[in-house]
């Protein structure tokens, strides 16, 4: 199976800043940089690259073509993918599937993004017509529908998404290359008394947006294995859902396409949700996390609250959570994002982890959200098992 036969050999990532000074592709540069001196790899072995989606690129036609100029990269293949937030899991995925193919040997996935510094991105969807004009503006005021939406529907414990909001800044605190802005300790009263940006979210609540950059290397087991490689890390179950429930008028937005991308995951992977040993989900809002756990089956629909009150988050606890601090506690690098819970989950499983290294390291769920249309949940759900290579 394409995805079993490749290996991430190696990780990288910067700083995450609130502002860089840096452009998108020296910051790119420093990604390629590292990921070639901890891999051993020489520049032109690389013969694929697979961007994430970024705001700084956004609305470039020929985005990987410069990209891949500006490294001095000669390539077979290249290709940006814009699902969002799912762009870094699905970056990997489709590494996997152009390896088996053929069509590449060694693949660069890069998550970058300035969108900070460089705001150039012109979104055109149904916003700047429908929305937008009546002060529906942004990711806050859909997740405070959303988690208007749900504290109708089911018991909503305000304290237990304070306890995950807690649980990620301890994390952060323990994680360099974090925001500096954001490494500072936090109480659960702290987040219950945070400003509320669009009731009931609170600013606690929603991540930072910041600029950074973070990469992969990912080739074959049986390249890796040639080049006496003793580390890697192999994706065993991926699943991916764009538009759930699309043809319906009227859905619920608490259910997710992660029902589904995550069943595809675990079956391919072998695994169910009780097997996991940490769980990097993309968080950017709190109430989002909780939602997952719900549609990946580590608790009942409507019951998140009660598995959060019940459950030791820590990077040593019985599920660890986000062990770099997550976005909403490390900084947003744009719609590069994605890709900072997901080398996370490599550095942990590279054994990497430092002061935050988790116990267990069989396995690693990691996920994505891609999109926010109106009166839906998310447009696109990703969901990547990795291991280490056995």
């Amino acid at each position: 199976m394409a995805l079993h036969d490749a290996a991430i050999i190696a990780y990288a990532e910067t700083k995450i800043v609130p502002v860089s000074d840096r452009d998108i592709w020296q910051l790119g540069a420093d990604i390629l940089e590292q990921l070639l001196d901890r891999s051993g790899h020489e520049k032109g072995e690389i013969d694929g690259l697979i961007l994430s989606a970024s705001l700084t690129g956004a609305g470039n036609p020929f985005w990987s073509q410069a990209t891949a100029d500006a490294l001095s990269l000669e390539l077979d293949f290249c290709q940006t993918v814009d699902i969002g937030g799912c762009s870094p899991l699905g970056a990997v995925a489709r590494a996997s599937a152009a390896i088996d193919a053929g069509f590449a040997t060694s693949v660069l996935c890069l998550y970058a993004d300035t969108a900070v510094a460089e705001a150039t991105a012109r979104a055109r969807s149904f916003g700047q017509e429908w929305t937008t004009p009546l002060g529906y503006i942004g990711p806050p005021a859909a997740f405070g529908l959303l988690t208007r939406y749900y504290e109708e529907k089911f018991a909503l414990d305000h304290r237990a998404l304070g306890k995950l909001a807690v649980t990620q800044r301890e994390h952060a605190i323990l994680n360099d290359l974090a925001c500096e802005k954001l490494r500072k300790p936090i109480t659960i009263e702290d987040y219950l008394q945070s400003r509320v940006i669009n009731d009931p979210v609170r600013l606690l609540d929603s991540v930072m947006p910041c600029d950074g950059a973070s990469g992969l290397l990912v080739t074959g087991r049986r390249a890796a294995e040639k080049r006496g490689l003793t580390r890697c890390v192999v994706p065993v179950g991926y699943g991916e859902r764009t538009n759930y429930q699309a043809s319906r008028a009227l859905v619920d937005p608490t259910e997710t396409g992660h029902s589904v991308a995550g069943d595809r995951c675990f079956a391919q992977a072998g695994l169910t949700p009780r097997d996991i040993a940490s769980f990097h989900p993309y968080d950017d809002f709190i109430i989002a996390i909780m939602m997952q756990l719900e549609m990946l089956g580590f608790c009942p629909h409507g019951q998140g609250s009660a598995f959060i009150r019940e459950t030791d988050f820590g990077f040593a606890g019985d599920v660890p959570l986000n062990t770099g601090g997550g976005q909403i506690s490390a900084g947003q690098a744009g719609l590069a994002g994605g890709g900072t819970n997901l080398v996370e989950a490599v550095r942990q499983l590279f054994g990497d982890g430092g002061a935050r290294q988790v116990t267990n390291t069989r396995n690693a769920l990691v996920t994505g959200i891609g999109g926010i249309p109106y009166g839906r949940n998310w447009n696109s759900s990703a969901a990547m098992i990795l291991t280490p290579d056995a």
